[in-house]
């Protein structure tokens, strides 16, 4: 979620143990859990702080150590870099694409088209409707014309709301 949701006046370790154990997570499976996102996350220097004192950077990142420490097939991300800066912006992408290389498929919701450029298939969505869907490259090539033969994502997002808009006048006449 866009806004912190964990136990701000819990440890990070026992915000860790608590979702861990929310998760079905016990024992030896528990420890392991816990000791992989806390490695994967480079989170052991911050174990004993209160989550609500971290940095957004820092809570964003044990927020997405809380929510891959089962491991889930499927992961839904609302605008998970909303309000931190590029530096951790980049880093959480790495994190991203090392969970989508190995097998988890995660849906993200981003206003960042520079960030949709690191998504493997985009659905474009306007006024509640998708009006394109495809890769990155694919939408790029369908908004290139003579004036633009090399459109960013953000140029073909406009052109395919201007065609929308263009339709709907034209259904509407």
């Amino acid at each position: 979620p866009q806004k912190f949701s964990l136990y701000g006046d819990l440890s990070v370790a026992a915000n860790l143990s608590f979702i861990a154990g929310a998760y079905g997570l016990t024992g030896a499976a528990k420890r392991r859990a816990v000791d992989r996102v806390v490695g994967n996350f480079a989170l052991d220097g911050v174990l004993a702080s209160e989550s609500r004192l971290l940095p957004l950077g820092l809570k964003q990142r044990l927020a997405l150590a809380c929510a891959v420490m089962h491991q889930p097939p499927v992961l839904f991300l609302d605008e998970p870099t909303s309000g931190v800066d590029p530096l951790v912006r980049r880093e959480f992408w790495m994190h991203i694409n090392a969970l989508a290389a190995r097998g988890v498929t995660i849906f993200i919701t981003t206003h960042f088209m520079d960030e949709a450029e690191y998504c493997d298939r985009l659905a474009l969505i306007n006024r509640s409707q998708m009006i394109a869907m495809g890769s990155p490259d694919d939408l790029k090539a369908r908004a290139a014309h003579d004036g633009n033969p090399s459109p960013t994502l953000e140029d073909a997002f406009i052109s395919v709301i201007d065609a929308q808009e263009r339709a709907a006048a034209r259904a509407a006449s």
